[in-house]
């Protein structure tokens, strides 16, 4: 059974991913501050194939990362996938956004997954198979008023990826990425309605796109199917950029 990391994976677009991978017949490793109650359930209601654990963990505490990876293989066996999507979207004009808020979406939306992919991508190369996906964002390479920083550190995983496929392709290592638009989720439902409808009416498919389509999405760039895909970036927002 192959084993997949899933960071951010105790709510919203992570759990989605996780639950979706166990379902379908991976290991997967969910990794989080805590636990939730929906988390509690999927571990419960896995009834395919796979299997999924719960790890607790602070991405933020950049230097225990190390550590980390070293406990998740020794319990786990061979990492065979890594999916970056731990985040936060603090919004806020730059202008006024407070330097520790900066510091903060930095360390946990671009720091910790460089580093975190560090260490996983060793035992990748080692065993010459692995793939690794960032969760990125359209906002990215489109730009939003007020997500700034946040846009900057998803450009950066857009750029992480096309140069480390580069990196590691020739050792059997596949890197790509997905870019969600604004997804059904906790982190929109802050939005003003007005906003939302104004995404809605721009997408071609007016709609947003949902959990399990990000999914999906995911676990197509894990499987044998994608073997030839690397360095991608793969967008899934009903349209919204198009």
């Amino acid at each position: 059974m192959r084993n997949v990391i899933v960071t951010g994976g105790s709510r919203g677009l992570g759990l989605g991913i996780a639950a979706r991978l166990a379902h379908s017949g991976y290991n997967v490793i969910a990794i989080a501050r805590k636990p939730s109650e929906r988390l509690d359930a999927a571990v419960r209601e896995v009834n395919g194939a796979g299997t999924l654990h719960f790890m607790p963990f602070d991405l933020a505490e950049v230097s225990a990362i190390p550590a980390l990876v070293t406990t998740i293989r020794k319990t786990h066996g061979p990492l065979y996938g890594l999916v970056n999507n731990a985040g936060i979207g603090t919004a806020g004009l730059l202008a006024t956004m407070h330097n520790s808020e900066i510091e903060k979406l930095i360390r946990l939306n671009t720091l910790s997954p460089i580093i975190l992919t560090k260490y996983v991508v060793r035992s990748m190369m080692a065993d010459r198979d692995g793939r690794v996906v960032n969760v990125a964002s359209v906002v990215g390479f489109s730009g939003y008023s007020g997500l700034s920083v946040y846009s900057t550190t998803k450009a950066g995983l857009i750029g992480f990826t096309k140069s480390l496929a580069r990196e590691v392709g020739q050792v059997g290592v596949n890197v790509n990425a997905v870019a969600p638009g604004f997804v059904d989720t906790e982190m929109t439902h802050g939005m003003d309605d007005g906003d939302r409808q104004r995404v809605v009416r721009r997408s071609a498919l007016r709609r947003l796109p949902e959990v399990d389509d990000i999914a999906q999405s995911v676990e197509f760039l894990l499987g044998d199917g994608a073997r030839n895909i690397t360095g991608t970036v793969l967008t899934v927002d009903a349209g919204n950029t198009a």
